[in-house]
């Protein structure tokens, strides 16, 4: 890319993320701006070509788009909001600050009050594989926002466009580590009931990813029945389930592995049943998932 032609960029929050961000950028042609509180997390950066804004105000003005990588949303307030009024009117906000969808809405109410384009977004990827197509980076707000500076962010990775609501990027990003964690929590139940029995953890991770990819492939059907509000049990009933997790409970505990987890599902599934579901298929359990927790 020609950087005659290639849009300016600024990158505000220099940790490891915001460095990998800053050389992404750099790495396609974009002329990048940096700042960080710690100057000194920019000698890289300068290195490369990067050039270090004096103040916070001076990035927000230097280019076109602005990138902000901080520790969470209260720190990007009370950075942004210590530069001069007119810095942010007329910018282009990309926040890749982690935090909830309430603090990503709020966020672009408090930008648009300063006359700033926002646009909310999570990264799912290692500062490692950023600027590679393995690097997620989801994005929600303005479409037309997103789509304008599209060509910019694609520096970064595969980048993704959610929807006009701000706080759809982190309900991704919370909605991808509940799979994360479920997936590694049930693996380690079946390696620590396995290894019981002299099984290393390298010996069952292959059929372990075997179970994971079946299960995956069900999700879109079941995905139907919940966005339908209907669950025939076309594999098997709630009742059915409800069995092989009380098996899977009384084989942990025979066994002195934590059953803390299937218990909790058991209970879930318990609940499900008793509320007159036990002749439909799992996915119902979304009803029980939809509830506040039971203290």
């Amino acid at each position: 890319m020609n950087n005659k032609t290639a849009t300016p960029v600024a990158v505000i929050g220099l940790g490891l993320m915001g460095q990998a961000l800053a050389g992404a950028f750099l790495k396609a042609g974009h002329p990048t701006t940096i700042w960080n509180r710690t100057t000194s997390k920019a000698d890289q950066l300068l290195a490369q070509g990067a050039q270090l804004a004096p103040t916070v105000g001076d990035a927000l003005k230097a280019g076109a788009l602005t990138v902000v990588c901080l520790t969470d949303y209260q720190a990007l307030q009370e950075v942004l909001g210590g530069a001069d009024e007119t810095a942010l009117d007329g910018t282009t906000l990309v926040n890749l600050t982690s935090g909830d969808s309430t603090q990503a809405r709020e966020t672009a109410r408090w930008a648009e009050q300063y006359g700033a384009r926002y646009l909310d977004g999570a990264i799912m990827a290692i500062p490692s594989g950023i600027g590679t197509v393995d690097a997620v980076i989801l994005h929600s707000g303005p479409q037309s926002d997103f789509e304008a500076h599209k060509p910019t962010l694609d520096a970064l990775g595969t980048v993704t466009y959610l929807g006009a609501d701000h706080g759809l990027a982190s309900l991704y990003d919370v909605a991808g580590l509940a799979m994360m964690w479920s997936v590694l929590n049930a693996w380690l139940q079946g390696t620590a009931m396995l290894r019981t029995a002299g099984v290393d953890a390298a010996t069952y991770a292959p059929f372990a990813q075997q179970i994971a990819a079946g299960v995956a492939a069900w999700l879109p059907g079941y995905a139907e029945q919940i966005d339908q509000g209907s669950f025939p049990a076309e594999v098997s009933a709630m009742e059915t389930d409800a069995r092989a997790m009380a098996h899977l409970v009384e084989e942990s505990e025979a066994l002195g592995v934590n059953a803390e987890l299937p218990r909790l599902i058991k209970a879930m599934a318990d609940r499900s049943i008793a509320a007159g579901h036990g002749g439909e298929q799992y996915p119902v359990l979304i009803e029980e998932f939809g509830k506040p927790g039971i203290d």
